[in-house]
Protein backbone atom coordinates (compact mmCIF):
# COMPACT_ATOMS: atom_id res chain seq x y z
CA UNK A 1 0.00 0.00 0.00
CA UNK A 2 1.36 3.32 -0.93
CA UNK A 3 1.93 5.58 2.72
CA UNK A 4 1.93 9.33 2.90
CA UNK A 5 5.66 9.52 3.10
CA UNK A 6 6.18 8.12 -0.25
CA UNK A 7 4.24 10.84 -1.79
CA UNK A 8 6.40 13.02 -4.20
CA UNK A 9 4.87 16.49 -5.15
CA UNK A 10 5.45 17.12 -8.41
CA UNK A 11 3.88 19.69 -10.36
CA UNK A 12 4.48 18.46 -13.72
CA UNK A 13 2.52 16.12 -15.78
CA UNK A 14 4.74 13.84 -16.44
CA UNK A 15 4.60 10.89 -19.17
CA UNK A 16 3.18 8.21 -16.76
CA UNK A 17 0.60 11.01 -15.38
CA UNK A 18 -0.72 11.67 -18.98
CA UNK A 19 -1.08 8.10 -19.77
CA UNK A 20 -3.20 7.44 -16.35
CA UNK A 21 -5.15 10.36 -16.95
CA UNK A 22 -6.05 9.74 -20.33
CA UNK A 23 -7.50 6.84 -18.48
CA UNK A 24 -9.59 7.90 -15.95
CA UNK A 25 -10.78 10.72 -18.46
CA UNK A 26 -11.73 8.09 -20.93
CA UNK A 27 -13.74 5.60 -18.50
CA UNK A 28 -15.08 8.69 -17.22
CA UNK A 29 -16.24 10.01 -20.95
CA UNK A 30 -17.26 6.76 -21.89
CA UNK A 31 -19.33 5.79 -19.19
CA UNK A 32 -21.05 8.93 -17.19
CA UNK A 33 -20.63 11.70 -20.25
CA UNK A 34 -19.65 14.38 -17.76
CA UNK A 35 -20.12 17.68 -19.19
CA UNK A 36 -18.79 21.02 -16.73
CA UNK A 37 -20.35 24.50 -16.09
CA UNK A 38 -18.02 27.36 -15.10
CA UNK A 39 -14.80 24.87 -15.28
CA UNK A 40 -13.51 28.81 -15.76
CA UNK A 41 -13.84 29.97 -12.26
CA UNK A 42 -10.75 27.68 -11.47
CA UNK A 43 -7.86 30.12 -10.98
CA UNK A 44 -5.34 28.93 -13.10
CA UNK A 45 -1.72 30.20 -11.44
CA UNK A 46 -1.37 30.22 -7.27
CA UNK A 47 -2.98 27.95 -4.57
CA UNK A 48 -6.20 26.94 -5.11
CA UNK A 49 -8.36 24.20 -3.10
CA UNK A 50 -11.37 22.74 -5.10
CA UNK A 51 -14.10 21.39 -3.03
CA UNK A 52 -16.69 19.98 -4.28
CA UNK A 53 -19.62 17.96 -2.84
CA UNK A 54 -19.21 13.72 -2.03
CA UNK A 55 -22.50 11.27 -3.11
CA UNK A 56 -19.80 8.85 -4.70
CA UNK A 57 -16.26 7.36 -4.57
CA UNK A 58 -16.31 8.09 -8.32
CA UNK A 59 -16.70 12.25 -7.43
CA UNK A 60 -13.03 12.34 -7.84
CA UNK A 61 -12.91 11.59 -11.57
CA UNK A 62 -14.74 14.54 -12.65
CA UNK A 63 -12.66 16.68 -10.23
CA UNK A 64 -9.23 15.89 -11.75
CA UNK A 65 -10.30 17.18 -15.43
CA UNK A 66 -12.39 20.11 -15.03
CA UNK A 67 -9.03 22.15 -15.02
CA UNK A 68 -6.03 22.58 -16.89
CA UNK A 69 -4.14 22.42 -14.36
CA UNK A 70 -2.47 19.24 -12.54
CA UNK A 71 -4.42 18.84 -9.19
CA UNK A 72 -3.87 16.83 -5.86
CA UNK A 73 -5.91 15.24 -3.78
CA UNK A 74 -6.43 12.55 -0.78
CA UNK A 75 -8.04 9.24 -1.12
CA UNK A 76 -8.68 7.24 2.06
CA UNK A 77 -6.11 4.93 2.72
CA UNK A 78 -8.21 1.52 2.01
CA UNK A 79 -8.44 2.45 -1.65
CA UNK A 80 -4.79 2.27 -1.71
CA UNK A 81 -5.16 -1.63 -1.01
CA UNK A 82 -6.67 -1.89 -4.31
CA UNK A 83 -5.14 -3.69 -6.95
CA UNK A 84 -4.39 -1.36 -10.05
CA UNK A 85 -6.66 1.61 -8.60
CA UNK A 86 -4.28 2.38 -5.93
CA UNK A 87 -0.96 2.94 -7.70
CA UNK A 88 -2.99 4.67 -10.53
CA UNK A 89 -4.33 7.46 -7.62
CA UNK A 90 -0.77 7.43 -6.57
CA UNK A 91 0.70 8.47 -9.76
CA UNK A 92 -2.40 11.36 -10.41
CA UNK A 93 -0.86 12.77 -7.76
CA UNK A 94 -3.10 11.26 -4.62
CA UNK A 95 -2.06 10.71 -1.45
CA UNK A 96 -3.37 8.37 1.56
CA UNK A 97 -5.92 9.46 4.44
CA UNK A 98 -6.91 7.72 7.32
CA UNK A 99 -10.35 8.76 7.91
CA UNK A 100 -10.67 7.00 11.49
CA UNK A 101 -8.11 9.45 13.40
CA UNK A 102 -6.35 13.03 13.48
CA UNK A 103 -4.02 12.25 10.59
CA UNK A 104 -1.10 14.80 10.60
CA UNK A 105 1.03 13.86 7.68
CA UNK A 106 -1.83 14.24 5.09
CA UNK A 107 -2.53 17.08 6.52
CA UNK A 108 0.95 18.48 6.42
CA UNK A 109 0.84 17.35 2.58
CA UNK A 110 -1.75 19.24 2.05
CA UNK A 111 -0.82 22.51 3.33
CA UNK A 112 3.02 21.70 1.45
CA UNK A 113 0.25 21.29 -1.86
CA UNK A 114 -0.97 24.80 -1.43
CA UNK A 115 1.65 27.04 0.02
CA UNK A 116 3.74 25.62 -3.01
CA UNK A 117 1.12 27.32 -4.89
CA UNK A 118 -0.81 24.11 -6.71
CA UNK A 119 -4.52 23.01 -6.60
CA UNK A 120 -5.95 20.71 -4.04
CA UNK A 121 -8.98 18.54 -4.21
CA UNK A 122 -10.71 18.17 -0.51
CA UNK A 123 -14.24 17.26 0.41
CA UNK A 124 -15.15 19.31 2.67
CA UNK A 125 -17.70 16.97 3.53
CA UNK A 126 -15.63 14.67 4.61
CA UNK A 127 -17.09 11.29 3.89
CA UNK A 128 -19.42 9.86 1.20
CA UNK A 129 -22.88 11.67 2.21
CA UNK A 130 -26.43 10.70 1.15
CA UNK A 131 -29.59 13.38 0.10
CA UNK A 132 -30.18 16.75 -1.82
CA UNK A 133 -29.07 18.72 1.35
CA UNK A 134 -25.47 19.72 2.33
CA UNK A 135 -25.05 19.51 5.95
CA UNK A 136 -22.54 20.98 8.07
CA UNK A 137 -18.68 20.84 6.93
CA UNK A 138 -15.55 19.79 8.45
CA UNK A 139 -13.64 23.59 9.21
CA UNK A 140 -10.67 21.89 7.49
CA UNK A 141 -10.77 23.31 3.66
CA UNK A 142 -11.24 26.73 5.10
CA UNK A 143 -8.13 25.88 7.52
CA UNK A 144 -6.00 24.83 5.15
CA UNK A 145 -6.92 28.11 3.25
CA UNK A 146 -6.54 30.25 6.38
CA UNK A 147 -2.98 28.56 6.57
CA UNK A 148 -1.78 28.88 2.83
CA UNK A 149 -4.09 31.73 1.29
CA UNK A 150 -5.51 29.37 -0.61
CA UNK A 151 -9.01 30.61 -2.70
CA UNK A 152 -11.57 27.89 -2.34
CA UNK A 153 -13.59 26.79 -5.35
CA UNK A 154 -17.22 25.02 -4.28
CA UNK A 155 -18.25 21.81 -6.69
CA UNK A 156 -21.64 20.52 -7.56
CA UNK A 157 -21.77 17.13 -8.95
CA UNK A 158 -25.39 15.55 -9.82
CA UNK A 159 -25.61 11.98 -11.17
CA UNK A 160 -22.55 10.67 -9.41
CA UNK A 161 -24.86 8.95 -6.92
CA UNK A 162 -26.77 7.10 -8.96
CA UNK A 163 -23.11 6.13 -11.32
CA UNK A 164 -21.85 3.95 -8.40
CA UNK A 165 -23.60 4.38 -4.96
CA UNK A 166 -22.92 3.42 -1.50
CA UNK A 167 -22.24 -0.12 -1.32
CA UNK A 168 -22.09 -0.77 -5.14
CA UNK A 169 -19.20 -2.36 -6.29
CA UNK A 170 -18.59 -1.28 -9.95
CA UNK A 171 -19.91 1.76 -11.33
CA UNK A 172 -23.20 1.68 -13.71
CA UNK A 173 -23.76 4.58 -16.79
CA UNK A 174 -25.21 7.26 -16.09
CA UNK A 175 -25.06 11.30 -17.14
CA UNK A 176 -22.87 13.59 -14.60
CA UNK A 177 -23.37 17.62 -14.66
CA UNK A 178 -21.07 19.43 -12.85
CA UNK A 179 -21.39 22.89 -11.52
CA UNK A 180 -17.97 25.00 -10.54
CA UNK A 181 -18.80 27.84 -8.76
CA UNK A 182 -16.80 31.21 -8.18
CA UNK A 183 -13.57 31.50 -6.08
CA UNK A 184 -14.47 32.29 -1.90
CA UNK A 185 -11.38 34.27 -0.43
CA UNK A 186 -9.81 32.55 2.24
CA UNK A 187 -10.18 33.49 6.09
CA UNK A 188 -8.67 36.33 7.15
CA UNK A 189 -8.49 38.70 9.81
CA UNK A 190 -6.09 40.89 12.22
CA UNK A 191 -3.32 38.51 12.54
CA UNK A 192 -3.91 34.76 13.43
CA UNK A 193 -7.37 33.89 11.48
CA UNK A 194 -9.40 32.70 14.80
CA UNK A 195 -11.63 29.65 14.58
CA UNK A 196 -15.20 31.73 14.59
CA UNK A 197 -13.55 33.41 11.72
CA UNK A 198 -12.63 30.43 10.01
CA UNK A 199 -15.89 28.78 11.11
CA UNK A 200 -17.99 31.63 9.36
CA UNK A 201 -16.38 30.84 6.11
CA UNK A 202 -16.66 26.75 6.64
CA UNK A 203 -20.91 28.26 6.81
CA UNK A 204 -20.11 30.19 3.53
CA UNK A 205 -18.83 27.25 1.68
CA UNK A 206 -21.83 25.08 2.81
CA UNK A 207 -24.32 27.76 1.29
CA UNK A 208 -22.02 28.08 -2.15
CA UNK A 209 -21.61 24.03 -2.19
CA UNK A 210 -25.42 24.11 -1.89
CA UNK A 211 -25.83 26.69 -4.49
CA UNK A 212 -23.66 25.18 -7.23
CA UNK A 213 -25.12 20.99 -6.08
CA UNK A 214 -28.70 22.65 -6.71
CA UNK A 215 -27.63 23.54 -9.81
CA UNK A 216 -26.13 20.52 -10.89
CA UNK A 217 -29.31 18.84 -10.33
CA UNK A 218 -31.45 21.02 -12.27
CA UNK A 219 -28.65 20.92 -15.13
CA UNK A 220 -28.57 17.49 -15.18
CA UNK A 221 -32.66 16.60 -15.27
Amino acid sequence: MAEAQDFVLNPNKTLTYRVCAAIVSGLAQLLFRPSVEGAENIPLSGPVLIAPIHRSNVDFAFTLFISPRKVFFMAKDGIFHVPLLGPLLQRLGAFPVKRDSADRESLRLSEEVLRRGQALVLFPEGTRKEGDTIGPLHDGAMFLAARTGAQVVPVGISGSDRAMPVGARLPRFSKIHVVVGKPLAAPSGEGRVTRSEITVKTEELRRELQVVFDESRKRQR
